[in-house]
């Protein structure tokens, strides 16, 4: 069995879920987007749990379709995800209906925090029978406005008054939630992992897709089925770009209440073998409180 460990825990026991405080709500009063999406046989897992890489399709129809709604397409037309934060807290499966409603949570001149909550109303049908409570799983999103050079750019004046208007943050900083640093390959007890990307797995304009991360991810999960059995928090963090033909290799770290990813490229052409972390991922038992600090 491939599981991910440190060196003194070959055997891991799991413990209570850490308790974290849940995403901020959505100001009183304040304007939101909608939409609503069908989970398809190709979201779930072989259990019909609605996997995280679909999680990542909906938030993107979902903010492509917000701009698509406001003039954003001509004025603020590109963004970039630093960090995605998606909260399980009750699984969705299929057959299901999602209501996506998305706004701003906090912003500052150049970037902002976009909240997304995602609700399933289940069904039933022949393969799934059994009634399942409503769905919910919250998000959040650090999105980098960027000129067409990729470089982070000021809000438009229209932009700007549109997203404040939603959230009384206006001093947004960025500040890492996850270990960027990977542990030393030759610590560990498992093997780092080759992941072999397709070229689907790319948009036109060259940049691996934010679910694609997380199909990497849906791998390990398979091996630490107690991580995603209950309510659960996953952060990824993209630190660099990863361009079609780049190799990928994860590294893994088990602790009893997470799992902890790097994703690492070669660091340039003529170092093959030295290894830079693109993004890192965490995936955490979790029980969410009003009063987690």
């Amino acid at each position: 069995m491939n599981t991910a460990a440190r060196p003194d825990a070959s055997t891991q026991v799991p413990r209570d879920p850490a308790t974290m405080a849940p995403l901020p709500d959505r100001k009183t009063g304040a304007r939101h987007f909608e939409a609503e999406y069908r989970v398809r046989t190709g979201d779930v897992d072989q259990q019909m749990r609605v996997r995280l890489d679909s999680v990542a399709r909906y938030l993107q129809d979902v903010a492509n379709d917000n701009i698509e709604a406001t003039d954003f397409g001509d004025t603020d037309p590109f963004w970039i995800v630093r960090r995605t934060i998606i909260d399980v807290i009750v699984p969705f499966s299929w057959p299901a209906s999602i209501t996506a409603q998305r706004w701003c949570g906090a912003l500052s001149t150049r970037w902002t925090n976009m909240r997304v909550r995602l609700t399933a109303d289940h069904e039933t049908n022949r393969f799934n029978p059994d009634p399942r409570p409503a769905g919910l799983i919250e998000t959040e999103a650090f999105w980098i406005n960027v000129n067409d050079l990729g470089m982070p750019s000021r809000l438009s004046d229209d932009a700007f008054e549109m997203l404040s208007s939603m959230t009384d943050e206006h001093r947004l900083r960025w500040k890492s939630m996850n270990p960027q640093t990977a542990p030393a390959a030759e610590i560990l007890d498992v093997e780092d992992r080759p992941h072999v990307l397709r070229s689907t797995d790319f948009d036109p304009f060259k940049h691996l897709n934010n679910a694609a991360y997380l199909e990497a991810i849906e791998d390990e999960l398979v091996e630490h089925p107690d991580l995603i059995d209950g309510p659960h928090r996953v952060v990824i963090e993209y630190l660099r770009p990863i361009v079609p033909g780049t190799p990928i290799t994860l590294r893994r770290v088990r602790e009893p209440n997470q799992l902890l990813v790097w994703m690492m490229v070669p660091a340039d052409d003529d170092s093959p073998d030295e290894l830079r972390v693109a993004a890192t991922v965490s995936v955490t038992r979790a029980a969410f409180t009003d009063d987690a600090v």
